[in-house]
C-alpha cells in the first residue's frame, strides 16, 4: 500500500518511480483532484493535464486523466509542456490543470503541480491535503482498481504557438539591438519552449542569435542535472558564452519554469539582482504597485523596489506561498531566490520564460554589458544556497539558533537570523527533499565567508 504522506509535499507531489508511486496511484489522485474542484465549485470544468519529457510522464498523465474522467469531467491532453505552459493554458482558458514534472530532481523522480482555474495554486493547506486523504481512501478501499472506468471524453490541444505569442506580446524584443544568447536547456523543456518564443519556429524572428546546449529532450538528463541553482551544472554554459563572445546565457531547469543568467564575463548573474531589475520594468510601467520576494532574497531587493516607487513584501519560501501572496496584494511581480519570477500578467504564476524576456530587453535596449548592468541591482554579497544532509534537522537548527544570542531572530520560514551589521543568514528544512538549506549574505565577502562556514560547521559537525 503506498503511504501518500511520503509524496504529497508541502505544495506538490513529488516521489520516485515505482518504487514511492506508479500510475494506479497517479490514477486516484486525479479522481481525488476532481472530487476535490467540485467541492471548490468548479463543477463540470475540464481539467488540463500535461508532463514534460520525462520517460514515466505519459503513463502517469494518461493514469491521472483516466481518474478525472473516471470522476465525469473532460480531459485537455496538452501532451508535452513546461510547467510555465500548463500556467498560461490554465489562465487562458480558465481550467484547472495537472502539471507532470519533477522539476529540478534526477531522472527516477516524477509529480504533479495542481492548480484550480486561473493558475491558482493547490498547497497543502488550500486542497491538496484533502486531495491526499481522497487519494489514500480509494486505493485502500481497493489497491488494484482504485479508480473506476472512464466515462468523459479526452481531447488533445497544442497550445505551444498561441502560449510563444503571449509572452512576446507582454515583452516586445523586436527593436533591441542583436544579442548573442547562450541557452543550456539541460536536456529539458527548454529545448521545447526556446525556440518556439526565443526563435523563429512559430513566430517572426526576433534580433537574436541562439547558440543552443542540451536541446534534446532526454529524462535521463545524460548532460548535467537540470538543476541550475547547483554551481556545477553551470560550468557547461559559462564556458560556451565566453567562447562564442556572447553578450548573456540563459540555463533553465527540467520543466523550464526557472531560469538563471549568466553574465558576458561567464559570472552567474544573482537571482535577486533579476528580481531587482525585473522589479524595476514592471514599476516603471505601473507606479506604486507591491512587489512580493521571497524571504531568502537580498535586502537590496526591497530596498531597490522602494526607490523605485514601490511596495515590497517579503513572503515564505515556495510557489503556493508566493502566489497566495501575489493574488492577496495584487502585486504587479515576485522574485525568489531559487529562480522563480511570478507576475500579474501572468496569473500571478511563475515564468522563466518571461523573466528571461524582461532581461533580454532591459539588455537590448542600452549599451552596457550585463555585469555592467546587473551591477546596478548586486549591493551585497551572498553564499548562494548550500544544503546539507541531517539526520535531526530541528535538534540542529536549535543549536545554530543558540550559538547567536546577540542575533535577531525570525521563523516566518526556517530560522532567520539578522545580526547588527547587516549580516543574515537562513537555515531552513527543504519542502520537497530531506536536506537542510542555508543561504547566508553580508556587506563584505569576508563577513560572508566565515559567517558561512560557521553556520556550515555546526550543521554538518
Amino acid at each position: 500500500m503506498s503511504d501518500l504522506s511520503q509524496i504529497v509535499k508541502a505544495y506538490d507531489v513529488r516521489g520516485t518511480v515505482p518504487d514511492q508511486w506508479d500510475e494506479r496511484v497517479a490514477g486516484a489522485l486525479g479522481a481525488a483532484f476532481t472530487q476535490v474542484l467540485n467541492g471548490f465549485g468548479e463543477h463540470g470544468e475540464a481539467v488540463l493535464v500535461a508532463h514534460d519529457m520525462r520517460a514515466t510522464g505519459p503513463g502517469l498523465a494518461a493514469a491521472f486523466a483516466a481518474g478525472v474522467r473516471a470522476e465525469g469531467r473532460t480531459v485537455i491532453e496538452l501532451g508535452l509542456a513546461s510547467t510555465d505552459m500548463l500556467y498560461y493554458a490554465s489562465g487562458a482558458l480558465g481550467l484547472p490543470g495537472a502539471m507532470f514534472t519533477a522539476s529540478h530532481n534526477p531522472a527516477q523522480y516524477n509529480g504533479i503541480k495542481l492548480c484550480r482555474s486561473g493558475a491558482r495554486p493547490i498547497g497543502q493547506d488550500t486542497g491538496l491535503a484533502e486531495i491526499r486523504e481522497r487519494a489514500q481512501a480509494l486505493l485502500e478501499k481497493d489497491e488494484a482498481e482504485p479508480v473506476g472506468e472512464p466515462t468523459a471524453p479526452a481531447e488533445r490541444r497544442d497550445l505551444l504557438a498561441d502560449y510563444a505569442a503571449y509572452l512576446r506580446e507582454l515583452v516586445d524584443l523586436s527593436a533591441i539591438r542583436p544579442l548573442k544568447v547562450v541557452v543550456d536547456a539541460g536536456n529539458g523543456m527548454g529545448g521545447y519552449t526556446v525556440p518556439a518564443v526565443l526563435g523563429d519556429t512559430v513566430l517572426p524572428a526576433l534580433p537574436l542569435e541562439i547558440v543552443p546546449l542540451y536541446f534534446e529532450l532526454d529524462g535521463t538528463f545524460p548532460n548535467h542535472e537540470a538543476n541550475p541553482l547547483d554551481p556545477a551544472n553551470l560550468v557547461d554554459l559559462q564556458r560556451a558564452v565566453v567562447e562564442h563572445g556572447a553578450d548573456i546565457g540563459l540555463a533553465f531547469d527540467g520543466d523550464a519554469d526557472r531560469c538563471f543568467v549568466i553574465d558576458e564575463r561567464g559570472e552567474p548573474v544573482s537571482p535577486s539582482a533579476i528580481t531587482a531589475l525585473v522589479a524595476a520594468r514592471e514599476l516603471a510601467k505601473h507606479p506604486g504597485s507591491t512587489v512580493i520576494h521571497g524571504l531568502i532574497t537580498s535586502r537590496a531587493v526591497p530596498e531597490i523596489i522602494r526607490e523605485h516607487g514601490g511596495e515590497p513584501v517579503v513572503a515564505r519560501v515556495g510557489h503556493s506561498f508566493i502566489k497566495a501572496e501575489m493574488a492577496r496584494t495584487n502585486a504587479i511581480f515576485g522574485g525568489e531566490h531559487s529562480a522563480h519570477y511570478y507576475f500579474r500578467d501572468f496569473w500571478f504564476a511563475d515564468t522563466g520564460m518571461l523573466a528571461a524576456l524582461h532581461t533580454l530587453a532591459a539588455l537590448g535596449e542600452q549599451s552596457l554589458p550585463l555585469s555592467v548592468l546587473a551591477g546596478e541591482y548586486e549591493r551585497y554579497v551572498a553564499s548562494g544556497e548550500i544544503n546539507s544532509t541531517v539526520a535531526d534537522q530541528a535538534a540542529r537548527v536549535a543549536e545554530v539558533r543558540a550559538a547567536y544570542p546577540q542575533a535577531e531572530p525570525d521563523e516566518m520560514d526556517g530560522l532567520t537570523l539578522r545580526f547588527p551589521d547587516g549580516a543574515w543568514f537562513n537555515l531552513r528544512a527543504s519542502n520537497t527533499e530531506p536536506l537542510l538549506r542555508l543561504n547566508v549574505e553580508a556587506p563584505t565577502r569576508e563577513r560572508m565567508t566565515a559567517l558561512r562556514d560557521e553556520v556550515l560547521d555546526r550543521v554538518r559537525r
